[in-house]
């Protein structure tokens, strides 16, 4: 089966066409800058150069009508017709409590989908628009949802709920979700089957470190906490969010600087984190490395900070499962930043954590960065959304 992968953000569309016998990519791209001047296209072919077109794209449909006659263009195409594509998978980022798992896209789903877009205003919507436009295009082609939240739906309630009155929760139904799930599931299940074990034999603590970042404990298979909450702003210090803080330090600095809510919630998810930590340095670890290595005062605080609270979520979640075997570092600074891993390992030789330098300066493939005697083997893992949402999608469409 040819599986299309289909990410839609705010204002942004990846994609992905799969082949599930093979699980490689036959194409993918990304679409930018939807809604927006300047937008444009990027399109692949597997062993073929990037291609960029500039293209207007109101809206999400346009950019996925774009992304179809990109993927059956007569020169550089995947695919001679749209039939040769069996089935969609979508990425919802909110599926509430209504979704504990990935589900085939009918117009009820399609509803409760809706009632969570109050859940993730920025990017619900956006998914729903996508799911639409393909509907659109390709009718009769089957299509499954695979949410961000899902992994998630196996907290117990001591670690999903606040300390807030139980009517907000019967009521609004705030509570702990967490996201990212789709990474989480993919890489503790890539890392036992790295170890060699069953995922239902181990306790595993997944660092999912992006510009989004968010760690989950994985016991026996299935996650019992997350750092993310209702929304992606709780947790880690991440690339632009604060992550934890004070709840307080809102209406204080709403009140010295003359803010409203919506002005304060800006700041602490796009002028935060280790941007905000850096003096607007940067949110890109590249470039923080290199102004860590050159002695820059404001990017030592900020990369400090963020593996610091990193290391203390990991030491969290280890008593929240009475122990843990494995210790994984997914995204693109968990796969690719040294630095962090190092600063974050630093922090567990309680646990008999032991780092080998030499395996910690690589990148690429799922790499073993602990030392032999390392009482927790503790690894780095490229994490494949794309693939699992294929995985997810082949299972309930096949």
């Amino acid at each position: 089966m040819n599986i299309l992968v289909i990410n839609c953000g705010s204002s942004s569309l990846k994609y992905q066409l799969i082949n599930s016998d093979t699980e490689q990519w036959i194409a993918k791209g990304l679409c930018e800058r939807i809604g927006i001047d300047g937008s444009q296209i990027v399109y692949q072919k597997a062993g073929g150069d990037k291609e960029v077109t500039v293209s207007p794209m109101p809206d999400h449909t346009e950019a996925i009508r774009l992304v179809l006659e990109a993927l059956t263009n007569d020169k550089t195409g995947a695919i001679k017709s749209l039939s040769e594509i069996d089935a969609v998978g979508h990425r919802v980022v909110h599926g509430g409590e209504k979704f504990s798992s990935s589900t085939v896209i009918t117009p009820e789903v399609i509803e409760a989908i809706k009632e969570c877009n109050d859940l993730a205003p920025l990017h619900n919507p956006a998914n729903l628009i996508g799911i639409d436009a393909c509907a659109k295009l390709m009718p009769g082609v089957p299509m499954v949802a695979v949410f961000d939240t899902a992994f998630h739906q196996t907290m117990p309630a001591e670690a999903y709920m606040y300390g807030l009155p139980y009517s907000y929760y019967e009521k609004y139904k705030i509570r702990r979700y967490g996201f990212h799930g789709t990474s989480h599931s993919f890489v503790s299940k890539k890392m036992a089957e790295d170890m060699g074990k069953k995922p239902e034999d181990l306790k595993l603590i997944i660092c999912h470190l992006g510009n989004g970042a968010s760690v989950s404990a994985v016991k026996n298979g299935k996650c019992v906490d997350t750092s993310m909450g209702l929304t992606p702003l709780e947790g880690l210090i991440m690339g632009t969010r604060s992550g934890d803080i004070d709840p307080a330090i809102m209406e204080f600095i709403a009140h010295k600087e003359n803010k409203s809510i919506d002005e304060v919630m800006t700041l602490l998810n796009k002028k935060s984190g280790v941007y905000g930590l850096s003096g607007d340095l940067s949110s890109d670890f590249r470039d923080l490395e290199d102004a860590y290595n050159e002695g820059n005062e404001k990017a030592i605080i900020a990369v400090k900070t963020f593996s610091y609270r990193v290391a203390k979520y990991v030491g969290a979640y280890t008593a929240a499962m009475n122990g843990v075997d494995g210790i994984a570092f997914t995204a693109g600074v968990g796969e690719n930043c040294g630095l962090v891993r190092k600063l974050v390992c630093e922090y567990l030789g309680y646990l008999g954590v032991k780092l080998d330098e030499a395996a910690n300066s690589k990148r690429g493939e799922d790499t073993v960065i602990s030392t032999p005697d390392s009482k927790v083997c503790v690894m780095f893992i490229p994490t494949n959304e794309e693939l699992a949402i294929a995985r997810e999608t082949l299972a309930l469409t096949k």
